[in-house]
């Protein structure tokens, strides 16, 4: 049945948010509800501007996106998420981890956090931030190489995006194809 579930539920959300939310934070709740449709429908438009643009670079070696046919779970993906998988996705470079380095340290509009979901642009580098500890040998074991980059693609314009991602690849030496303005 339903009821124990409901129960624990609502106890686990009286415990972590009090017995009622306040009156600011439920206006604000509400008010970004109000935009969320629009937001995500942006955030997916950049994410495949960016993963087009990427999967094309010669200096991309492979792109992890649901949407992308060679990914595994592309069809459950198609099944449930008709709309779009969202703004996060990893892509692995053709260099190491300096390469890596030089390529977060390069953007100019992707932030270098290590969180998910935030309006604007975000990025990570494991290998030498959350897995700088690890042999490259450990790294694969976890499947993330020297080159594995995590972005959470934001709201900006995807042009300007798509010029960042460019720019740092060029400055991580693995300029590549030169594929502005196509996409």
């Amino acid at each position: 049945t339903v009821a124990p579930f409901a129960l624990r539920a609502r106890r686990e959300g009286l415990r972590d948010f009090g017995a009622c939310m306040s009156p600011a934070s439920a206006f604000q709740i509400l008010q970004g509800i109000e935009t969320l449709p629009l937001r995500m429908q942006r955030h997916v438009e950049n994410t495949r501007k960016a993963v087009a643009f990427l999967g094309a670079h010669s200096a991309v070696e492979s792109i992890a996106y649901p949407e992308l046919p060679s990914h595994p779970d592309h069809e459950l993906a198609k099944k449930l998420l008709p709309r779009g998988c969202g703004a996060v996705f990893s892509f692995n470079l053709k260099g190491d981890r300096a390469a890596g380095r030089r390529f977060i340290e390069a953007l100019k509009i992707f932030s270098h956090l290590a969180n998910v979901g935030d309006a604007k642009s975000l990025v990570i580098h494991p290998a030498s931030t959350t897995h700088f500890r690890m042999s490259a040998e450990d790294l694969a074991r976890a499947g993330i190489t020297e080159g594995t980059i995590r972005l959470s693609v934001g709201l900006e314009n995807p042009e300007d995006l798509v010029e960042d991602l460019s720019r740092a690849l060029h400055a991580a030496g693995l300029s590549g194809l030169e594929l502005q303005g196509r996409f």
